[in-house]
Formats: C-alpha cells, sequence, structure tokens
C-alpha cells in the first residue's frame, strides 16, 4: 500500500476539519456534561443482590425528592450496569440526607455500598484549573521541544494534530453523553503523548530522508512521500495493536472507566490517521511546498558536518 498524499491532500485535510467542526458544533450546543471531579457534588455506587430497573430506582428517588431537592429528577443521574450496578450522581448534600438517600435505595432490594465520593464545588473548581493548566503547559513544551529539534513549522503540524486528537475525543465523549472527568483528563494526556511520539517518528524519517536528497537522486516531494509510506506500516501496526488492547478493556472493563476507554480509542484512530496525513501534509503546505524542507535540511546537514569537524 503506498500513499500518494499531495495529490489527494485536499482529501486527507478537508475529512478532519470536518470532523472537528462536528465535535466542535457538539461541544458548543450540548456542553459539557462535568462530573463531580470537577463539578462537585456526591456519587453513590451500589451493588443490588438481584437484577433492578432505572424505573424502579428513580421511583424510589421520586419519594424523597421533595426533602431533598438535589434528588429530583432534573438535577439527579443515574446509570445502570450490568442489570444490578446502580451509579447515582446528584449536587453535594448533607450527612443527613444521604443517609435518607441510601435508605431509599434500599427499598428497591437488599445492596452493597461499592463507594461514596463527596467532592466540594471549590475542589471541583481547582481540578478543573489543574486540568486545563496541565494540557496547556504541555502543547508549549511540546512547541519548544520540536521547534529545537525540527523547526518551527513542525511543531505548528504536530499541535495541530494533537487538537484534532484531542478534539475528536471530547466530541465524542460529549455527543455519548459521558462526564468529563479525571479519568478523562488522564485519556487526553495519554493520547498527546501516544500520538506526538508517532508524529515525531515520521518527521525523523524525513529529516534523515532529506538530507540524502541528493543520494538518493529524489525531488523534495518524491522525499516527502517515500518517508510517510516507509513509516506507514510501523504506525498501522502500533495503533492496531493499540487499540485491540484497548478494545478489551471497553468489553471486559467497568463502568467506572467507561469515559477514559472511549476518549483512548478516539484518541489511538484519530492520532494514527492525524500522525499519518495531517501533521506531514501541514508541514509540507507551510513550507511553501517543501522550499523551506530542502533549507532544514542543508542548514543540519551542516551543522552535522561541523560537529564532526570538531
Amino acid at each position: 500500500m503506498k500513499l500518494n498524499l499531495i495529490k489527494h491532500r485536499k482529501i486527507y485535510l478537508w475529512i478532519p476539519v470536518a470532523l472537528m467542526a462536528v465535535s466542535l458544533a457538539a461541544i458548543l450546543f450540548k456542553g459539557l456534561n462535568y462530573g463531580i471531579d470537577f463539578s462537585g457534588g456526591n456519587l453513590f455506587q451500589v451493588v443490588y443482590e438481584k437484577p433492578v430497573t432505572l424505573a424502579d430506582v428513580n421511583a424510589a428517588l421520586d419519594k424523597v425528592s421533595p426533602d431533598i431537592s438535589q434528588m429530583n429528577a432534573t438535577s439527579r443521574k443515574v446509570q445502570l450496569s450490568d442489570d444490578r450496578i446502580v451509579i447515582l450522581r446528584s449536587q453535594e448534600i448533607t450527612e443527613d440526607e444521604k443517609d435518607k438517600v441510601l435508605e431509599t435505595l434500599k427499598s428497591v432490594g437488599d445492596y452493597k455500598v461499592e463507594k461514596i465520593e463527596k467532592v466540594g464545588a471549590s475542589v471541583g473548581e481547582d481540578l478543573k484549573f489543574a486540568a486545563i493548566y496541565s494540557l496547556v503547559i504541555g502543547s508549549i513544551l511540546i512547541v519548544i521541544y520540536i521547534t529545537i529539534r525540527f523547526e518551527f513549522i513542525f511543531a505548528v503540524g504536530s499541535i495541530a494534530a494533537l487538537a484534532h486528537d484531542v478534539l475528536l475525543a471530547l466530541g465524542l465523549v460529549v455527543i455519548l453523553g459521558y462526564e468529563v472527568n479525571t479519568p478523562f483528563i488522564a485519556a487526553i494526556l495519554t493520547i498527546v503523548g501516544y500520538s506526538i511520539n508517532d508524529t515525531i517518528v515520521i518527521f525523523d524519517r524525513m529529516r534523515e530522508n532529506l538530507k540524502a536528497k541528493r543520494r538518493l537522486r529524489l525531488t523534495t516531494e518524491q522525499i516527502f512521500e517515500n518517508s510517510v509510506n516507509q513509516c506507514l506500516r510501523r504506525s498501522v501496526n502500533t495503533s492496531v495493536t493499540t487499540f485491540f488492547a484497548v478494545l478489551a478493556l471497553l468489553i471486559f472493563g467497568g463502568e467506572s472507566l467507561r469515559t477514559f476507554i472511549v476518549a483512548l480509542l478516539v484518541g489511538v484512530t484519530a492520532g494514527a490517521y492525524s500522525s499519518i496525513f495531517m501533521a506531514p501534509l501541514i508541514v509540507y503546505l507551510l513550507s511553501r511546498g517543501g522550499k523551506k524542507l530542502e533549507e532544514f535540511a542543508e542548514k543540519d546537514k551542516d551543522e552535522q558536518e561541523e560537529k564532526i569537524l570538531v
């Protein structure tokens, strides 16, 4: 399989642009569904001895709604997993109200408490700021590193590719109605590291081939195409292997990891695409059809020769 990136560059670039537009529209119009990690509140996770239904759980909770406003139909969120695991999220409530909720859930059937968590609103805001801060700082460090190792246009291509990966993962999580929580941020940071590694491998091959341009007797466009195609099998094999490993987690993992796993699945797929198609093409376009790439190769070659002489 050989890709003709330059010939079909409009198709390869417009596909991710369209998907990013859909993701951005979903985020703007539907909004982010923050988990209690960021919004603050209470979480109850119980395991019933016998299968229950969402209707039974909601009917029981409706009885305490007049006494606990945070448990009305619009403010609470109830999830059912495997017919027996109930996950209830609400705004912050008092200890007395928490006891009432647990007693009400017992009216549905006997259960075992698996997890009870409480996060204050101020703590949630701090976590939200820390998450944004870590992503911004990470992106800045990536730009600095790639600019030093390659050129600034390579950093622009990398960041554009990473923005594509993160936006697609976030968009799908919003469309599916999953919560944006700390495991999701962990997934995003994992995607960033995974994708940038794949992109740098392709950039390295491009640089090595450009330095050997005279010996290879190829045009800059041919060097560009060959560099991506030489890394294609490695990138695809790595992504497919990771995809199936994460897919196994989705099938056999628990409900609490659902957002993390789905974000990783999208990120791995999007990261493979952006590393192979987006980042190299953006570098090619910013380099005025490869002219700046030639200058970069000559500059890098001269620096290497100077080091050898010294």
